[in-house]
């Protein structure tokens, strides 16, 4: 199912068909309350009400030019402004690819720079999201030279990558701020873990080592995950340790489990939906189809009559 999806989202005329169908518009709402800034930032007040922080991301990957990658910063900038000005805890989080790193690493520092300095003005956050794993090496670089300037900023790793582990070890001189997800690329065995209970496993390692290996450190940790019981063992383990609940968040997507975010920030957890929004949706909705098997149930459902 995975690899079913991966390519259904990879292949190009499907991607500029299928968005076309009003079944697909009607099934991707699940997972975003729209595609423009108003509706993401309309999607934030009731969570904010419940307790529930926010992240936002302006759906879009591998530009094809420099002044496409320019117009993504530019947004972006705004979003923070628009973030501010509503009074909303919200923080954002960028591809590398959608601010010019396939064309000119450079020219997508800069953006970077920018944006994490705007965000500390506004009093947000900025975080890189991760690709696949052509990207890795080039987006750790780009973050190791952000975080030596801009301490409100943070970056994604996958637990399903075999070489995390020291990636984490590689950036925790820098205090980082880490969002930790599963994986939703088709990787090879050779460099990434294929059974749920591998990237399980070291999914829990990481997390668990990342926090109890940096006690006292301003360091910050996302659980970017919809596996309840997987961030209640988290919590057990880190609970034996002497490490309380807010030594970490847990990561949402907007409209997945929407009552056990509600559920665990009544909890005392600290809760943020990821709300992302734009008309470039077709390949990142394939991508959380392969995530989950509920997701494609709920899909069907949602074209039925």
């Amino acid at each position: 199912m995975l690899r079913v999806f991966l390519w259904l989202g990879r292949n190009e005329w499907l991607k500029t068909r299928l968005p076309r169908l009003g079944f697909m518009r009607r099934a991707v709402r699940r997972f975003m309350p729209g595609e423009t800034m108003e509706d993401a930032l309309a999607a934030a007040r009731p969570l904010q009400a419940a307790g529930i922080g926010t992240k936002y991301t302006h759906l879009g990957e591998n530009l094809e030019s420099l002044a496409a990658a320019d117009a993504v910063a530019d947004h972006y900038a705004t979003l923070l402004d628009r973030i501010a000005e509503a009074g909303i805890d919200g923080e954002i989080s960028v591809k590398l690819t959608q601010l010019g790193l396939d064309l000119d690493p450079e020219t997508c520092f800069l953006h970077l720079d920018r944006l994490a300095g705007h965000a500390a003005r506004t009093g947000s956050y900025l975080w890189i999201d991760m690709e696949g794993s052509a990207y890795t090496d080039a987006t750790i670089l780009q973050y190791e030279r952000l975080r030596a300037a801009h301490p409100r900023t943070g970056i994604c790793l996958q637990s399903y990558l075999r070489r995390t582990a020291a990636d984490v070890e590689r950036l925790r001189p820098l205090d980082p701020s880490i969002r930790l997800v599963k994986g939703a690329y088709d990787e090879p065995e050779t460099i990434a873990f294929r059974s749920r209970r591998g990237v399980d496993s070291s999914y829990v390692a990481l997390a668990v080592g990342f926090v109890s290996g940096s006690r006292e450190r301003p360091v910050r940790l996302g659980l970017g995950t919809h596996d309840v019981a997987l961030i209640e063992q988290i919590a057990a383990q880190l609970a034996a340790l002497g490490i309380g609940r807010d030594a970490f968040e847990v990561e949402m997507l907007y409209g997945i489990r929407a009552a056990e975010q509600l559920r665990l920030a009544r909890a005392g957890y600290r809760v943020q939906t990821l709300i992302a929004y734009g008309d470039a949706w077709y390949p990142w909705y394939m991508r959380r189809l392969a995530e989950r098997p509920a997701n494609v149930a709920f899909a069907i459902r949602s074209i039925l009559p």
